[in-house]
This record gives C-alpha cells, sequence and structure tokens, in this order.
C-alpha cells in the first residue's frame, strides 16, 4: 500500500473524520450523561415550581435510556458506515444495481435511491425500538404497529415521486451542462424546495395527520383577536391529531403564502390552558413577523450551494470514488451517493452555528410574545407546562446543547423572558 497515493490519502482522511465525530459525539454524550447524574439526586430548587420529585426522577431517566440508547445506535451505524465505505461492499452494492436499473439518467438516479432506501434499512429496527420500547416505556406512545409501518410505506413512496425525478433531472443537468452544472443543479433543487414548502403543507402533511380547523368557541375567538392584532392573516390556524401518535405536544408554523398555517398539536391544546395557548400562538406569529422563515430558507440555500461546489470540487477527482473502490468511469452517481454518505461529518462540526442563529429565532420569538400578550407570564407557564409533560432534560450540558439543541433550554428562556419586564 502506497501511503502517497491519493486514493489511500482519502481512505484514511475520511476514516478520520469518521471517527473524529463519531468519538467526539461519544465525548458529548458521556459528559451530558454525567452532567445529568450529578444533577439527578434532588430536584434542583430553581425547579421546584416546575415539576415535582417524582416527574423530575422520570424525566431524568427519560434522558438517560434515550441517551444510551441513542449512543448504541449512533456505533452501529458509523461501524456499518465503515464496513460498506473500505470493504468495497458499497461499490458492489451499487455497481450490482445499476447493471439492473441501466446506464440512463433514470436508471441510475433509481439505483441510487434503491441504495439509499437498503440502507436506510439499517436504522429501521433502532426506530422501531424508540417508538415501542422507550417511548412505550415512559408513557409517551400512542401509535399501532399498523399506523407505524404504514406511515414507513408512505415515506418510502413519497421519496420514490419526488426523489427518482430530482435525482434524474440532477443527473442529466451533470451530463449536458458543462462546468457550470452545479449552480443549475442548486437552481433546480432551490426551486423544488420552494414548490414543497407550499405544497407539502397541502399534500403531504395530510397524508401523516388530520388537520381541522379550530372549534368555534372562546378560544378560537381568543387566538384569531391575537392573530387581527398582530398581522397575521390569510392564515389557518389548525389542531393537528398529534395523540393518534405520541403523547408529546408541539406547535409549529408550515407553508409559504396563502397556504401557510399554524399546527397546534391537540395534545397542546388539552396540556394548555387558553392564556398559555395564546402565548404559544403569539410565539408561533413571532416566527413570521420578524421573518425567520425566510432567514432560514436562505441559509439552506446558501449550505446548498456550497455543498453543490464541493460536490463539483469531487466529481472532477478521480481519487474520490476510486477510494471506496468505485470505478471512475461510473460517472456522477458514486460521487452523489458517497457525498450524501459523508456530508454529515463535515457538517457536524458547524451545528453549533445553525443551533446560534435557530436559537435567537426563539428569543426574538419569546420577545415578541410578551409584547403581543401584554407579558412574559403566560409564555413562561406554557414553557414549565410543556417541559413538565414531555420529560424534557432540564439540565442539559452546555457543550451537548450547543451541538443538539436548536431551542434555548427552559432555564435560558425563563430568564430572557424575565428580563423583558
Amino acid at each position: 500500500m502506497n501511503l502517497s497515493e491519493p486514493t489511500t490519502i482519502c481512505a484514511y482522511a475520511t476514516l478520520a473524520l469518521i471517527s473524529a465525530r463519531y468519538l467526539f459525539e461519544f465525548f458529548l454524550d458521556r459528559l451530558n450523561l454525567k452532567y445529568v447524574k450529578q444533577n439527578s439526586y434532588s430536584i434542583p430548587e430553581s425547579f421546584n415550581d416546575i415539576m415535582d420529585n417524582e416527574t423530575y426522577q422520570k424525566s431524568v431517566q427519560y434522558t438517560l435510556a434515550k441517551s444510551r440508547f441513542g449512543t448504541i445506535t449512533d456505533t452501529f451505524s458509523t461501524a456499518a458506515l465503515c464496513t460498506l465505505l473500505f470493504t468495497g461492499w458499497l461499490a458492489l452494492l451499487f455497481g450490482w444495481i445499476s447493471e439492473l436499473s441501466g446506464s440512463t439518467v433514470w436508471g441510475q438516479a433509481t439505483a441510487l435511491w434503491i441504495v439509499m432506501l437498503l440502507l436506510s434499512f439499517i436504522s429501521l429496527p433502532f426506530s422501531w425500538w424508540s417508538q415501542f420500547r422507550i417511548e412505550e416505556c415512559f408513557g409517551f406512545n400512542t401509535t399501532s404497529q399498523y399506523t407505524w409501518w404504514a406511515d414507513q410505506a408512505k415515506g418510502i413512496a413519497i421519496s420514490f415521486v419526488l426523489g427518482v425525478p430530482l435525482l434524474a433531472l440532477i443527473l442529466w443537468l451533470a451530463q449536458v451542462s458543462g462546468d457550470y452544472w452545479w449552480l443549475l443543479a442548486w437552481a433546480a433543487l432551490v426551486i423544488f424546495q420552494l414548490a414543497m414548502s407550499v405544497l407539502a403543507p397541502v399534500f403531504i402533511l395530510p397524508l401523516f395527520n388530520k388537520f381541522k380547523p379550530l372549534s368555534d368557541g372562546p378560544l378560537k375567538e381568543r387566538l384569531n383577536t391575537l392573530a387581527k392584532r398582530t398581522g397575521f392573516v390569510n392564515a389557518g390556524i389548525q389542531v393537528m391529531d398529534g395523540s393518534r401518535r405520541s403523547k408529546h405536544s408541539n406547535a409549529f408554523f408550515t407553508g409559504l403564502g396563502k397556504g401557510r398555517k399554524i399546527a397546534l398539536f391537540d395534545t397542546l391544546m388539552d396540556q394548555l390552558s387558553d392564556e398559555q395557548l395564546e402565548a404559544v400562538l403569539a410565539h408561533e406569529i413571532g416566527h413570521y413577523k420578524l421573518r425567520h422563515i425566510p432567514k432560514q430558507i436562505t441559509w439552506s440555500f446558501i449550505t446548498t450551494l456550497i455543498g453543490f461546489w464541493g460536490l463539483n470540487l469531487l466529481s472532477s477527482q478521480t481519487w474520490f470514488v476510486s477510494s471506496f473502490s468505485f470505478e471512475p468511469e461510473a460517472g456522477m452517481a458514486p460521487v452523489f451517493l458517497l457525498f450524501a454518505l459523508l456530508a454529515g461529518t463535515v457538517t457536524f462540526w458547524v451545528s453549533p452555528l445553525s443551533s446560534f442563529w435557530s436559537r435567537k429565532f426563539e428569543y426574538e420569538a419569546d420577545a415578541f410574545a410578551s409584547s403581543a400578550i401584554g407579558g412574559s407570564h403566560p409564555m413562561i407557564s406554557a414553557l414549565h407546562k410543556i417541559h413538565r409533560e414531555n420529560l424534557s432534560n432540564l439540565t442539559p450540558h452546555p457543550w451537548y446543547s450547543s451541538f443538539h439543541y436548536d431551542h434555548p433550554t427552559l432555564i435560558e428562556r425563563e430568564s430572557a423572558l424575565k428580563g423583558l419586564t
């Protein structure tokens, strides 16, 4: 083995990147576990008005169970990735499927999709265990086996219908567009993402959940008054049947233009008072009024552009695919496959940056909500109840949260809200 060969250098560098990410992730998990355990013996005094000690101990056990299982999952996934990459099995699998699907852009796109689908099956048992063992154990799971497997099947069907044509288009652009194919491919993906932002809430989300308008009554009048007062017009406030799958509660803003809407989980409706629901809605409206959605979309477009630029650089280097036993003559499809599998080892290190901006948006939306409803107490009490009902980790280690939390911790949000008054 010649250590100066580009293929050898690339293989060892890739192994080093994968190992560094895994080891640092393992370190973060151990650090967080130790931090949570240190605060587990009795409920910290500052949390006394959030939950009782029995609920706090349950939240600690829930955090520990998820963290330990997450480490097992990550260990298995990393080992599987390294095995597929460095034994040549991934190249053999892709080559065999490519022979069956053909060398056209449609054939290569189909081969890519099939390989990614097969690789996703590696994580399927872990997802099942998380849902029907861990979530079940802590009283959150409400989904049936039929519903869970039906969701998997729907996801596969949607990814095929949307993913294969998009992949075929990008591969075709790479063939016919010369040196600047990556800019055209990026533009095509941007158009696709914008279209999905409009179409997904209308056609895809209803395939998984039922949405219905908020029932008439005092709560609807209160929330509609808030929407009018804050200038949130031409949008719907809908209730989603989240309880069909889980007792976890949430609210989210989705869609663009006239198709935008705010969805409130029915579990959230059951847990919060009208005043607290008004605060949550004001927070979601804040994301819209402060243009957080366009900012997030713009950030996504920028990172995608950087990704395509990197993809273009790698596609011109035959040693990249050769490092993992692919034939250089195989075309662009193996480059896409390898890039999709390895991108996370790089983006992991910049995740604190995206988390920082996301947390900044949450602080701003909280401040907007406090101003819109004339005080911070309803938002604080809503956050208390949401964290209590979801058994959220109240004491994450700061390093861990910087990599894994796109929302500030409860104490951070409460402190910021109290500082507004």
